[in-house]
C-alpha cells in the first residue's frame, strides 16, 4: 500500500504529519482554491472527503503554529469595530 492509498478509509494524499512545512502550505492552498466547486458541483461523497483531507490539513498547519499570528479585525472585537456593531443601538420595529 502506497502514501496514496489507504484501504478502507476516505483518506486521499499523504498523511498530513508526513508533508514538509513547503508541501503543506501547497495542500491547503489546493484544498482552499477547490472548495467552491466541490461545495456547489461534487458528489456528497466528494465533498465528504474534502471535508475530511481540508480538516486533517488545517489541524496540522494549526498543530505546527499554534501561535500563528491573529489579525485584529479577524476575530469578533476586530469586527465589530470595523462596522462599528459596538455602539449601534437596536431600534424596535415601528418605533
Amino acid at each position: 500500500m502506497n502514501a496514496h492509498d489507504e484501504r478502507g478509509t476516505t483518506m486521499t494524499g499523504v498523511e498530513p504529519s508526513h508533508l514538509d512545512d513547503q508541501q503543506l502550505m501547497k495542500e491547503l492552498e489546493t484544498i482552499h482554491r477547490t472548495r467552491h466547486d466541490t461545495l456547489l458541483y461534487g458528489s456528497n461523497d466528494a465533498l465528504r472527503t474534502h471535508n475530511d483531507r481540508m480538516a486533517q490539513l488545517e489541524g496540522e498547519y494549526l498543530r505546527r503554529n499554534p501561535r500563528r499570528p491573529v489579525a485584529p479585525g479577524r476575530t469578533r472585537e476586530g469586527a465589530r469595530e470595523r462596522t462599528g456593531a459596538e455602539t449601534a443601538t437596536p431600534t424596535t420595529p415601528g418605533t
